[in-house]
């Protein structure tokens, strides 16, 4: 790895994405990322993707029954199943396409309740842009994908739904 790419990761690494409480509630456990702030965030990904497989994506928050992530693509992903968990995605930048449903293509196992493959095949297909909100339950295929030179910055909540 060269200077510039581990400069990169040191940046990302050591710099912690500023969560803000609500103003005027001590102790208010609200969480608040603005979207400049996700969007300055979502440039250190694409740094960081742009150094390793063209994806890079870091967890925000972690609670009890969801997670908060940032996700950076310039390629399309594997195709995914979570048997207990829902994704919710909201674009932040860019546009790709959401394909759900259909049967995963040479699918394994790559964890307890999570199953990982190459594509999907017989899923319906969305298109994704800026702004756009996308609900996927637990256990349904996914996969996103992204066209030539376009790229996708989505904030994804990780939502744990009942074993």
């Amino acid at each position: 790895m060269d200077f510039m790419a581990k400069q990169i990761l040191k940046d990302v690494a050591l710099e912690e994405i500023p969560t803000r409480a609500a103003p005027d509630s001590p102790g208010n456990p609200m969480d608040h990322w603005s979207l400049p702030i996700l969007l300055e965030r979502g440039a250190y990904l694409k740094k960081l993707a742009k150094y390793g497989d063209g994806s890079a994506s870091e967890t925000l928050r972690e609670y009890s029954q969801h997670t908060a992530m940032l996700s950076f693509r310039g390629r399309d992903s594997e195709a995914e199943v979570h048997q207990n968990h829902a994704n919710l995605f909201c674009v932040l930048a860019g546009s790709a396409t959401l394909v759900t449903g259909g049967i995963v293509m040479r699918a394994r196992a790559v964890a307890p309740g999570e199953t990982c493959g190459d594509s999907i095949e017989g899923g319906m297909r969305q298109e994704l842009k800026a702004g756009d909100i996308a609900h996927v339950p637990a256990a349904v295929p996914h996969q996103m994908l992204v066209a030539g030179e376009e790229t996708v910055t989505c904030f994804v909540m990780k939502i744990k739904e009942a074993e």
